[in-house]
């Protein structure tokens, strides 16, 4: 663990611990371009205003077109609903983390990180960070707090995109804008998370850039539908007069009709007629034009955002279709997931274990995601079959599937297998012994019956394996002169399978005993010659 005066980075350099411990680089400030007050480019905006903020944007001022991209979040229900929806179905997802390898310290380097993910500050932060899914990017200033026994992150603060620029000389390198100037991010200090969602500069490739011209075309809409709704929605009264009325008498009407209710009131000569032509034909009833072209238009965010429409929008289809929509919007969240544990693996995840545990060549993986691989029921059912037929897996694996961290020294724990007793080396197969106490009590203390009795057990056994055997086999064995001899004869001969194996079995037998019983005479025929 880090408990000494100098940190080491993943890279092997040595940290500046105030720069790690210190203030933070990246903290509002009254003065400066660092307020937390926003522009507002959303107010009047117009197509010729968005497009220059587009470009400029893409040239590398970048404040204006992130102040539009989120006050669209806060100006817009429908893509601050779909977007919200796809940043929470990943931030709620499960994180785990899974060894380099199985090798002890690496399983310590991930158990270290599971406890530190139980304090709940990666967990917080996901939302934050997944902002990157509409702007391009983000950008989460890491605080350090050191303890004796361990040095790691206690808050992820998430910093406004506005106050970061983008290298003028490649366009990605994400720097922080200080006055005129542009600072390069600690390494140590910063993560920065990208979530394109096309190729090319990282400014250009957020959803924002695309919702934002489908929202200033929904607000011109809904503008207009509110002036409509407004002129249309409530009938206009009508006061009629007489040519002989004065003036006193046309006030008084007027009054009476503008003090009913709204604002649309006229008075007119009762020989006047005035006629409100209803542009309806081809497009419904009045009204609902707009309200067409607003859903359209939400349509169009829901598949930018959600990559399908059915669980936003109340569409026909039936289950088949809801179901192939849910599988888009599962493949987006697999995606973002992916993006976000990448991120996460080689920025965060490093710089922890190094600065706890000194450079490594090899670190943990963070995955954020549901398990969609094998369920683990299934696992846990072919460790069990195929363990035994001898499928090898490492333990720090099945331990990372199922979220069982490696038990601590001394600890109590259930499970483990039992160790099996060793098997003595001088210990033979019970064929060799049983030979080996034959031959030995012959040479040791000759029986003359031992012999006779053995070749009495031969003849039996010579009997039961002949007595297998037809006539004709029989035959085959007197006349065979040597084995291939009597497997050519065998094979001529349409025999019964149960039969011949059954005889092939005995004769087997009778072999081993012959052989046996040659052995002893043997033994006993130089012992006794010895002894002579």
């Amino acid at each position: 663990m880090a408990r000494h005066s100098k940190l080491l980075g993943p890279d092997g350099r040595p940290i500046d611990l105030d720069d790690l411990f210190g203030p933070p680089k990246a903290g509002p400030t009254l003065t400066g371009v660092r307020t937390p007050i926003s522009g507002h480019p959303a107010d009047g905006l117009t197509p010729a205003r968005l497009a220059s903020i587009h470009r400029a944007a893409a040239t590398g001022n970048p404040q204006a077109w992130l102040e539009l991209a989120e006050d669209i979040e806060e100006r817009d229900a429908h893509y601050l609903a779909v977007l919200g929806t796809r940043r929470r179905s990943v931030a709620q997802l499960p994180i785990t983390i899974e060894a380099a390898s199985d090798d002890p310290e690496h399983v310590r380097h991930a158990d270290f990180l599971r406890e530190w993910l139980k304090d709940g500050v990666l967990e917080l932060a996901l939302f934050d960070i997944l902002d990157a899914i509409g702007k391009g990017f983000s950008v989460c200033e890491i605080e350090w707090h050191s303890r004796p026994e361990a040095v790691l992150p206690v808050r992820l603060d998430w910093r406004p995109q506005r106050w970061f620029e983008f290298d003028p000389i490649d366009g990605e390198t994400v720097m922080l804008a200080e006055g005129v100037t542009r600072q390069p991010l600690s390494p140590h200090k910063f993560l920065v998370h990208r979530h394109k969602a096309k190729s090319g500069l990282t400014i250009r490739s957020g959803l924002a850039r695309v919702a934002s011209w489908a929202w200033m075309y929904k607000a011109f809409t809904a503008r207009d539908w509110a002036i409509f709704t407004q002129n249309y929605g409530m009938p206009t009264r009508i006061g009629k007069f007489d040519r002989a009325a004065s003036d006193a008498d046309k006030e008084v009407l007027w009054r009476a009709v503008a003090n009913i209710a709204g604002d649309c009131a006229a008075i007119i000569p009762r020989e006047m007629e005035i006629e409100f032509v209803s542009i309806d034909k081809g497009t419904g009833a009045p009204g609902q034009l707009f309200e067409r072209r607003v859903d359209w238009l939400d349509r169009q965010i829901s598949k930018l955002v959600l990559g399908q429409t059915t669980t936003t929008d109340a569409v026909s289809g039936g289950h088949a279709v809801a179901k192939e929509h849910r599988i888009v919007q599962e493949d987006l969240e697999r995606a973002d997931a992916k993006l976000l544990s990448a991120s996460l693996t080689h920025q965060l995840v490093p710089l922890i274990i190094a600065l706890n545990y000194g450079p490594q060549d090899r670190y943990p993986r963070a995955s954020i995601g549901r398990p969609d691989e094998v369920p683990l029921k299934d696992v846990v059912e072919a460790l069990s079959k195929l363990g035994p037929v001898g499928l090898t897996v490492e333990a720090s694996e099945v331990r990372d599937r199922l979220g069982f961290s490696e038990p601590a020294t001394g600890a109590e724990v259930i499970g483990g297998r039992k160790p099996e007793p060793a098997v003595p080396s001088t210990k033979l197969p019970p064929d060799l012994a049983a030979l080996r106490h034959i031959a030995t009590r012959h040479a040791s203390a000759p029986d003359p019956g031992l012999v006779d009795r053995l070749a009495d057990g031969l003849a039996e056994d010579a009997a039961g394996a002949m007595a297998g055997l037809t006539a004709e086999i029989r035959a085959a064995f007197d006349a065979a002169i040597d084995m291939q001899d009597l497997a050519g004869r065998l094979a001529r001969m349409n025999l019964d399978p149960t039969l011949l194996a059954e005889a092939m079995g005995r004769g087997l037998a009778l072999a081993h005993l012959a052989g046996r019983a040659a052995l002893i005479e043997e033994i006993g025929g130089s012992t006794d010659a010895g002894r002579g």
